[in-house]
């Protein structure tokens, strides 16, 4: 079912009420684009977000790229709930300071599953971690 942009528009409103208190709220991430091709989420980079030798801890880049991916599938699967059932991820460099952006793209989309990919970028592009989800629909 595709859906026409005021009507993603609205979704997106309700799912961002939705989040309000939210682990993703608190983080601080906010949706940048959200369409049916793909999803940009950003961060900036705070004190909490960081481990205990000074880098973005890897769970903050977890949780976006499955935050991302995660609306993506939600938005192809608009008439259903999405979950996720895996979740690859690969870290390639450290993030300090600055932002942030994580670009999701659909892969597959069957009837029982919506495959993606996701890169998280830093200020300069350069890629700090990238993965692939698997989300069930229910």
């Amino acid at each position: 079912m595709k859906a026409d942009s005021e009507e993603l528009q609205q979704r997106l409103a309700l799912w961002n009420q939705a989040a309000i208190g939210s682990f993703v709220d608190y983080l601080g991430c906010q949706v940048v684009e959200a369409n049916e091709q793909r999803v940009v989420i950003r961060l900036q980079i705070q004190p909490h977000h960081l481990n205990l030798i000074g880098i973005v801890h890897g769970g903050v880049h977890a949780t976006m790229i499955d935050s991302a991916m995660g609306l993506l599938a939600m938005i192809a699967k608009p008439e259903a709930s999405v979950v996720t059932t895996n979740l690859n991820l690969n870290y390639v460099t450290k993030a300090v300071k600055g932002s942030i952006t994580v670009t999701a793209e659909l892969v597959h989309v069957s009837h029982k599953s919506v495959t993606t990919m996701a890169y998280a970028r830093l200020d300069q592009g350069e890629i700090c971690a990238f993965g692939t989800g698997t989300f069930r629909v229910t």
